[in-house]
């Protein structure tokens, strides 16, 4: 799994979290540990969460954080 989100993310450049869940079918729960650990390893970085908009709650949280692809 973690070569297919490699594979995914050097080709794509960046995802967000809600994107790769539904690509690879995985609950984004279970997504984080695998991103973490593939930051700790310098392959990937979580790019700054952007501000939400005044007043939305429309946007959920997971939509917003994503990866960026800056690996070997």
């Amino acid at each position: 799994m973690l070569q297919d989100i490699q594979t995914y993310l050097s080709t794509h450049k960046t995802a967000s979290l809600q994107d790769l869940s539904l690509r690879f079918h995985v609950d984004s729960d279970a997504l984080a540990p695998m991103l973490q650990r593939l930051s700790r390893k310098g392959r990937v970085r979580q790019l700054p969460m952007p501000e939400k908009c005044e007043g939305c709650t429309c946007c959920d949280v997971k939509d917003l954080e994503c990866y960026e692809w800056i690996g070997q």
